[in-house]
């Protein structure tokens, strides 16, 4: 029975995958609501989650591809493989309007800008500091700094290592959980209590996962006026990461 089951999960690995995520994401929701009251988002929670089942997963089987390497749950290999995070990328994409960001003015505009900037400044930093000295490899760690996707995609723009692409992933993800974390223990103290100043947080912060779940146990209402500004962060960044800011790094290492 038990040999017939497993067989079933195998041979439908994408459905399965997609079981994986419901039920890690129900599971997360569950420790938000009971044990933080809300104050930690579940997604925040579901990320930490998701880490700790690939560290298993690398672990048990001496793998590099976390969870997907155990047979049963190979279809994750492809539920989170690149073809479906570009697929998101655009969607969350298509989800923005234009309009919706200019209500923000001057004001929404430059927060894009600085908040992409000072993250890949940062990322930088931390990049030299922990001993990488090529220039590729740098932009691709500040990318990732700046947003989990827009790492990837400088890192296989430029030619990046797996290994680098890989901690670009991780600086990303560490942003996204201190942002959700984070997001309503601050927003009290900055004012972040109404729209505008909500897009002009999500041009900061620019992980459009982590501001979107900071917001929502923050404020609900304030979730789509960050999201829209924060979209147009991880498009401004794809475009700037690896073109512009590879350029001046280029030039300074």
């Amino acid at each position: 029975m038990l040999n017939t089951i497993k067989d079933v999960f195998i041979d439908n690995g994408f459905i399965t995958s997609f079981l994986v995520v419901g039920v890690t994401m129900w599971l997360a929701y569950f420790l938000s609501n009971k044990l933080t009251k809300g104050k930690i988002h579940g997604s925040a929670i579901a990320i930490i989650l998701g880490l700790i089942l690939a560290y298993i997963g690398g672990v048990a089987t001496s793998g590099t591809k976390g969870l997907s390497d155990i047979s049963l749950f190979a279809g994750l290999g492809f539920l989170g493989g690149s073809m479906l995070r570009d697929f998101a990328i655009v969607a969350t994409s298509f989800g923005a309007n234009f309009d919706e960001i200019k209500k923000a003015g001057i004001r929404g505009v430059s927060s894009l800008f600085i908040g992409v900037i000072l993250s890949f400044v940062v990322g930088a930093i931390f990049a030299v500091i922990f001993g990488y000295k090529d220039a590729v490899s740098i932009a691709t760690i500040g990318a990732g700094a700046a947003t989990y996707i827009v790492g990837p995609v400088t890192g296989a723009a430029l030619g990046a290592s797996s290994e680098v692409i890989a901690i670009s992933v991780a600086a990303g993800l560490v942003k996204s959980v201190l942002v959700m974390v984070g997001t309503p223990l601050v927003a009290r103290f900055i004012g972040l209590n109404n729209p505008m100043t909500a897009m002009v947080y999500g041009g900061l912060m620019g992980t459009t996962s982590g501001v979107a779940g900071g917001l929502a146990a923050t404020d609900p209402k304030l979730v789509p006026y960050g999201a829209v500004t924060a979209t147009f962060y991880t498009g401004l960044g794809c475009l700037l990461a690896p073109t512009v800011l590879f350029l001046i790094t280029d030039m300074i290492f």
